[in-house]
Protein backbone atom coordinates (compact mmCIF):
# COMPACT_ATOMS: atom_id res chain seq x y z
CA UNK A 1 0.00 0.00 0.00
CA UNK A 2 2.83 2.22 1.00
CA UNK A 3 4.68 1.82 -2.09
CA UNK A 4 1.59 2.38 -4.26
CA UNK A 5 1.13 5.59 -2.96
CA UNK A 6 4.89 6.54 -3.20
CA UNK A 7 4.56 5.86 -6.71
CA UNK A 8 1.05 8.21 -6.94
CA UNK A 9 2.44 10.78 -4.21
CA UNK A 10 5.79 11.22 -7.05
CA UNK A 11 3.30 11.08 -9.92
CA UNK A 12 1.12 14.31 -8.77
CA UNK A 13 4.40 16.12 -7.61
CA UNK A 14 5.77 15.89 -11.18
CA UNK A 15 2.64 16.90 -12.66
CA UNK A 16 2.04 19.84 -10.49
CA UNK A 17 6.10 21.07 -11.25
CA UNK A 18 5.00 20.88 -15.11
CA UNK A 19 1.60 22.45 -14.39
CA UNK A 20 2.99 25.14 -12.30
CA UNK A 21 6.01 26.07 -15.24
CA UNK A 22 3.29 26.19 -18.08
CA UNK A 23 1.81 29.41 -15.80
CA UNK A 24 2.98 32.76 -16.70
CA UNK A 25 4.04 34.74 -13.52
CA UNK A 26 2.11 37.76 -14.63
CA UNK A 27 -0.92 35.59 -14.14
CA UNK A 28 -2.37 35.71 -17.91
CA UNK A 29 -1.99 31.63 -18.25
CA UNK A 30 -0.13 30.53 -21.08
CA UNK A 31 -2.48 31.68 -23.91
CA UNK A 32 -1.31 28.43 -26.07
CA UNK A 33 -3.47 28.53 -29.63
CA UNK A 34 -5.97 31.13 -29.00
CA UNK A 35 -3.98 34.27 -29.76
CA UNK A 36 -4.87 35.76 -32.63
CA UNK A 37 -8.67 35.59 -33.55
CA UNK A 38 -8.85 31.67 -34.05
CA UNK A 39 -11.82 30.19 -33.90
CA UNK A 40 -11.15 28.40 -30.75
CA UNK A 41 -14.00 29.68 -29.27
CA UNK A 42 -13.06 30.32 -25.41
CA UNK A 43 -11.55 26.51 -24.12
CA UNK A 44 -8.10 27.11 -25.28
CA UNK A 45 -7.89 31.36 -25.07
CA UNK A 46 -5.61 33.34 -22.77
CA UNK A 47 -7.91 33.65 -20.50
CA UNK A 48 -9.81 29.74 -21.01
CA UNK A 49 -5.70 28.58 -20.61
CA UNK A 50 -5.07 30.26 -17.55
CA UNK A 51 -8.89 29.09 -16.16
CA UNK A 52 -8.20 25.48 -16.94
CA UNK A 53 -4.11 25.65 -15.44
CA UNK A 54 -5.17 27.34 -12.08
CA UNK A 55 -7.38 24.83 -11.54
CA UNK A 56 -5.27 21.67 -12.00
CA UNK A 57 -2.88 23.37 -9.89
CA UNK A 58 -5.53 23.72 -7.14
CA UNK A 59 -6.62 20.07 -7.54
CA UNK A 60 -3.39 18.40 -7.60
CA UNK A 61 -2.44 20.79 -4.66
CA UNK A 62 -5.23 18.97 -3.14
CA UNK A 63 -4.00 15.24 -3.90
CA UNK A 64 -0.74 16.32 -3.26
CA UNK A 65 -1.77 16.95 0.31
CA UNK A 66 -3.89 14.05 0.19
CA UNK A 67 -1.41 11.75 -0.11
CA UNK A 68 1.19 13.57 1.83
CA UNK A 69 -1.22 13.24 4.70
CA UNK A 70 -1.53 9.38 3.51
CA UNK A 71 2.14 8.86 3.67
CA UNK A 72 1.92 10.46 7.36
CA UNK A 73 -0.37 8.20 8.29
CA UNK A 74 1.00 4.84 7.10
CA UNK A 75 4.33 6.62 8.82
CA UNK A 76 2.90 6.45 12.35
CA UNK A 77 1.31 3.27 12.17
CA UNK A 78 4.69 1.02 10.37
CA UNK A 79 6.89 2.33 13.62
CA UNK A 80 4.57 1.18 16.25
CA UNK A 81 6.63 -0.63 18.67
CA UNK A 82 9.75 -0.02 17.50
CA UNK A 83 12.56 2.25 19.15
CA UNK A 84 16.32 2.96 18.74
CA UNK A 85 16.52 2.31 22.84
CA UNK A 86 15.25 -1.47 21.67
CA UNK A 87 18.01 -1.40 19.94
CA UNK A 88 20.67 -0.64 22.25
CA UNK A 89 23.04 -3.11 23.49
CA UNK A 90 22.73 -4.68 26.91
CA UNK A 91 25.19 -5.55 29.85
CA UNK A 92 24.48 -9.13 28.87
CA UNK A 93 25.62 -9.60 26.13
CA UNK A 94 29.51 -10.76 25.56
CA UNK A 95 31.58 -9.99 28.45
CA UNK A 96 34.28 -7.45 27.62
CA UNK A 97 37.55 -8.81 29.33
CA UNK A 98 39.83 -6.83 31.10
CA UNK A 99 43.66 -5.69 29.64
CA UNK A 100 46.13 -7.37 31.17
CA UNK A 101 47.51 -6.14 34.34
CA UNK A 102 51.66 -6.28 33.27
CA UNK A 103 52.30 -5.83 29.55
CA UNK A 104 53.42 -9.37 27.73
CA UNK A 105 56.43 -8.19 25.84
CA UNK A 106 58.92 -10.80 25.07
CA UNK A 107 61.78 -10.54 26.78
CA UNK A 108 65.78 -10.12 24.47
CA UNK A 109 67.93 -12.58 26.05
Amino acid sequence: MGTILIVIHVMVAVAMIGVILLQRSEGGGLGIGGGGGGGMGGLMSGRGTHNLLTRSTAILAVCFMLTSMGLALLSINSREGQSIVDELPTEQQAPVEAPPAEPSVPERQ
